[in-house]
């Protein structure tokens, strides 16, 4: 193999390589950066227990939120059809951060509880990001049938 040839080839690969490193430099990047949408219910399942941070969405359940008298930690319940996780939050909440409320919570899991690093309410009556909507639309459809099922046996008993 003649000189030039070989200059070219050592190119290609030092391009070839680079190329590869600026690749996966960059899908570990977004790996890091990436956060799932869990209900309570699938984090309940387990389905959340692979991933380092996650966001918790679902309604913060009456009656549930606890403050703190010397810090900035609130405690409090996120729920949805049919799972409930506590969460614990240390920070400002949003002005809208009440019972009954949808709530989006940012954090990993510690044990049975949801320690928040970033907490966002809902900032209108129709807002609700696809994927809760999908999940509280996929937690519903059971009782749906259900209900509809019981109103017809009821309002078919004379």
């Amino acid at each position: 193999m003649n000189p030039t040839r070989k200059r070219r080839l050592l190119i290609v690969l030092l391009v070839l390589g680079a190329a590869a490193l600026a690749t996966g430099l960059f899908v570990l990047a977004l790996q890091h950066n990436i956060s799932y949408l869990f209900t309570p219910s699938q984090v309940q399942a387990g389905q959340a227990d692979g991933y380092r941070v996650f966001r918790l969405g679902g309604m913060v359940k009456a009656g549930s939120i606890r403050r703190s008298a010397d810090s900035l930690r609130v405690d409090f319940t996120v729920i949805d059809a049919s799972g409930a996780t506590a969460v614990a939050y240390t920070g400002i909440l949003p002005d809208l951060f009440r019972d009954n409320q949808a709530v989006i919570a940012t954090g990993s899991l510690h044990g049975a509880a949801f320690v928040a690093t970033e907490v966002l309410a809902k900032h209108d009556e129709t807002y609700m990001p696809q994927e809760l909507k999908d999940a509280m639309a996929k937690a519903h459809e059971g009782r749906t049938a259900a209900a509809v099922s019981a109103s017809a046996a009821t309002s078919a008993t004379p």
